[in-house]
């Protein structure tokens, strides 16, 4: 049996104030030592994360990986994309392989707590839904029972799944996957009767068939899936500049900071809150540990929130996404940056 040891209160101050201290930045010191960004996206879902060709990786998700290097390292470019899958992103992070992980996870409380995981924010307010071949006749999930249906292992859609149809008093055969590839594969093969995952996630999949008209995504969603960026508990600071990074792309848009219009914004623009953000006055930085541009370098990666969405997954692009819950707050959306102040 281990000693008890007790501490006085002036000591165990201390010794708590000393391990914030060696915990605080540890991240962000071993970022900036390494000169690159480990960012845990996707093993591929157009749209959001997914390497082009000739190795170069696009998408929603991989600019605020881009985002966030700007912030730390001053070049979008030094970023590492790690390609993990729904059973493998939680160990990637937590053992280090990743600084961050930015791939399509929801925010849920077993994974807050349990996993000892601190997700930085939402990015993408989400619902699991379903998709079918046209040809199954099928117009809503709720004529499903006794359906195969593909699902990824080691996710929430596992569990709400398994809740919809117990509610629901159905049955269903699950045809388990790791990856959206795999799914897609399976899918298209005929092994399962409807694919199920994130809404968004279901549009992306199915912008990249060669018969996209000839799938439907049923209208129910089953779920509340706030996908976010996560990154190791225990690291406050990191968490703060990944958070902020996020608040500050969310900002810009509501402030009408572009990627066009922000050098001239940073020396001309009369609002407060532009400026703080921009570092024009304040140096809001150097509280994070950071320069007091590193939000403005953050925008000019690829855009605030609003140009990284319609560029990446909009209405005008082949995955044709609304903006839905995702418009900010002024426009009847959930999206809401705090005060930069």
């Amino acid at each position: 049996m281990k000693k008890s040891v007790f501490l006085g209160t002036a000591a165990a101050a201390t010794l708590i104030a000393g391990m914030g201290v060696a915990q605080e930045g540890s991240t962000l010191a071993q970022v900036q030592e390494r000169d690159e960004l480990n960012c845990g996206v996707n093993t591929g879902l157009v749209g959001f994360a997914a390497p082009d060709a000739n190795g170069n990786w696009t998408g929603f998700d991989v600019a605020l990986c881009r985002a966030v290097a700007a912030a730390v390292l001053s070049d979008s470019s030094k970023v590492k994309f790690v390609p993990t899958t729904g059973q493998t992103r939680f160990t990637a992070l937590s053992s280090g392989e990743v600084d961050v992980l930015a791939r399509n996870s929801t925010w849920t409380y077993s994974r807050d707590t349990d996993l000892k995981l601190d997700f930085a924010g939402v990015n993408y307010y989400d619902g699991q839904g379903f998709m079918v071949r046209k040809d199954l006749g099928v117009t809503s999930a709720k004529e499903l029972d006794g359906a195969t249906i593909c699902i990824q292992t080691g996710t929430t859609t596992e569990l709400n799944l398994a809740d919809y149809f117990r509610a629901n008093q159905m049955d269903y055969t699950p045809v388990n996957i790791d990856s959206n590839a795999e799914g897609e594969q399976q899918y298209m093969a005929g092994a399962c009767d409807a694919y199920t995952t994130d809404a968004s996630g279901l549009a992306a999949t199915r912008a990249a068939f060669a018969d996209p008209e000839n799938h439907i995504i049923l209208p129910e969603i089953i779920s509340k899936e706030p996908l976010g960026p996560a990154v190791r508990h225990g690291d406050n600071n990191w968490g703060d500049i990944v958070g902020w990074t996020l608040n500050a792309l969310v900002a810009a848009e509501e402030y009408g900071v572009t990627s066009k219009n922000i050098e001239e914004l940073s020396k001309s623009s009369n609002n407060p809150e532009v400026q703080r953000l921009l570092g024009s006055t304040d140096e809001l930085g150097a509280m994070l540990g950071l320069d007091a541009e590193w939000a403005k370098r953050a925008i000019q990666a690829g855009g605030n929130y609003g140009e990284i969405f319609a560029a990446n997954i909009g209405e005008q692009t082949p995955i044709g996404l609304a903006r839905g819950l995702n418009a900010q707050w002024t426009q009847g959306g959930l999206l809401y940056a705090p005060p930069f102040r």
